[in-house]
């Protein structure tokens, strides 16, 4: 009984030690397919490159997200809307000589200039705009042009 046991034994050992070197065969072929020719040694530093690209990716990321606030408030501040409203003071004088031009920010914040024109003479006002209103009365023509240069 005890030769039954080793041959049982033997058997089992060999065909443990097929069933190892099967798996080292499929293992080396898997990797020599993974590795397609390269070494190690170049595969380890195509990792740390791309390490290091993604480092600066993050970095170039975090810098433009930074610089695209920045824009932003300044482009909030820049004149958005432009409206320019011509009209005639004087009817019995001359054709649409006179105009009225809005210039707003996002804020609502900004200026109205209006011209005056006559024979005359020509007159040119300029009147600061808060919030959309002005602290000055605006004519029908100014309200015109602010209404027309609100920034939607």
């Amino acid at each position: 009984m005890d030769t039954k046991l080793q041959v049982a034994f033997f058997v089992l050992t060999g065909l443990a030690i097929l069933a190892g070197l099967f798996w080292v065969v499929k293992t080396e072929k898997r990797l020599k397919k993974f590795f397609l020719g390269k070494k190690a040694n170049d595969l380890e530093d195509t990792i740390l490159s791309l390490q290091e690209n993604i480092k600066n990716l993050t970095l170039a990321k975090e810098s433009t997200e930074k610089e695209l606030g920045f824009v932003n408030k300044k482009l909030k501040q820049s004149i958005r809307g432009l409206e320019t409203v011509r009209f005639n003071p004087f009817p019995d004088q001359g054709s649409n000589q006179s105009f009225a031009i809005g210039m707003l920010n996002e804020d609502g914040d900004g200026v109205v200039i209006s011209s005056l024109y006559s024979r005359e003479r020509m007159s040119i006002f300029a009147k600061p705009i808060k919030n959309g209103k002005s602290e000055y009365e605006l004519t029908n023509e100014e309200k015109d042009a602010l209404k027309k240069s609100e920034v939607r």
